[in-house]
């Protein structure tokens, strides 16, 4: 790769484009193994010279030296487990309000707030593309554009049905309730991407914009609506302050969800080879928020479970992302031994810990 970089004379063109961010990509994740690598030999070290020499001072020189390492491979796990084609990618992620009424639209809005949450925390940009209000709270959809390295790999176990359970605060009653919204996650496609995308085949037409967006809002058409007539995907797109920047933006996630239909066609015809498989429909939820009678958010996939809801709806779901990765990828950990071995010296020291 680095000789094809050197012989290349156009540094613009697509082609050097893609090599530079293949190239950055491999970089990163060497960066990883390599940092990994280190800090596995120095808790390695401690180890031996605990072995040789089990004072206090070295126990507590090796307990650090666990954490550290084990602290580091959690960070670093989710990322080594991503490695299909467009992991790499920005993530368009959307929420729809499903069967629960207002309750629904509600929790649209507690997931929309969920995923921004999260991908602040990781320091990805974030953008609202699109944003339906409900009628009496909540959202009836929303588009989410979340820019950064590995968003779409890490948001794409996200994508599925989600079941709120709980007392509802729009029922005078005070009965419980439960709710469904849908999530789809996809990535967004690079304009040189070859996704064919030909003018008679779209009907654009320009509207007023609702909801969020100032002063402008209501006064001038900038909302955009395309239509894309051969399949019937229809793209809405606000937030900008201009009609010229809505397009731009309508046309770059319709080209990432006719990208998505392509890519479906292709795994149905696979999955028709290899046997039956369940459609994601209300009654296959992914995910579950109970709220009452207690506390607790499972992923029906993973068996995962986390207690603490409000952490979980403030965006702390990197637990639900790894266990899903790990389970995607059949269980298969990239550097296995490592943390088996890991594990064995965690037990001794924790051993010795308790008879000191």
């Amino acid at each position: 790769m680095e000789e094809e970089i050197q012989t290349l004379q156009d540094w613009d063109s697509p082609r050097t484009r893609s090599l530079l961010k293949e190239r950055a990509k491999i970089s990163e994740r060497l960066e990883i193994y390599e940092t990994l690598e280190k800090s596995y030999r120095d808790l390695l070290d401690w180890y031996q010279l605990y072995r040789e020499e089990p004072s206090q001072e070295i126990l507590e020189g090796l307990l650090e030296e666990l954490q550290l390492f084990e602290e580091r491979f959690q960070k670093e796990e989710s990322t080594l487990l991503l490695s299909e084609e467009y992991d790499h990618s920005n993530a368009i992620l959307s929420i729809h309000a499903g069967t629960g009424g207002t309750d629904a639209q509600d929790f649209a809005e507690m997931l929309l707030r969920m995923y921004t949450r999260w991908a602040e925390k990781r320091g990805y940009r974030v953008k609202l593309v699109d944003y339906l209000s409900g009628e009496e709270a909540g959202i009836k959809s929303a588009t989410l554009l979340i820019e950064g390295p590995w968003a779409y790999g890490l948001l794409k176990g996200e994508k599925g049905i989600h079941r709120l359970i709980r007392i509802s605060p729009f029922d005078a009653n005070a009965r419980r309730h439960t709710s469904f919204a849908s999530v789809t996650v996809i990535p967004e496609i690079e304009e040189e991407i070859e996704i064919e995308i030909r003018p008679e085949d779209l009907k654009i037409e320009t509207m007023r914009a609702s909801g969020h967006g100032g002063q402008h809002v209501n006064k001038t058409e900038s909302a955009v609506r395309i239509t894309h007539i051969p399949t019937g995907i229809v793209v809405t797109c606000q937030n900008e302050r201009s009609q010229h920047l809505n397009k731009a933006t309508a046309l770059k996630i319709l080209k990432a969800r006719l990208y998505q239909l392509e890519k479906q066609k292709l795994e149905e015809k696979k999955e028709s080879l290899i046997g039956e498989k369940k459609e994601i429909t209300w009654g296959n939820q992914i995910r579950s928020y109970i709220l009452h009678p207690y506390k607790v958010v499972k992923d029906h996939r993973t068996q995962t479970e986390i207690y603490k809801v409000e952490e979980v709806l403030d965006g702390e779901i990197d637990e639900f992302i790894r266990d899903y990765l790990l389970w995607h990828n059949k269980g298969k950990l990239l550097t296995k031994s490592s943390i088996n071995e890991s594990t064995s010296i965690k037990r001794e020291v924790r051993h010795a810990e308790r008879e000191n």
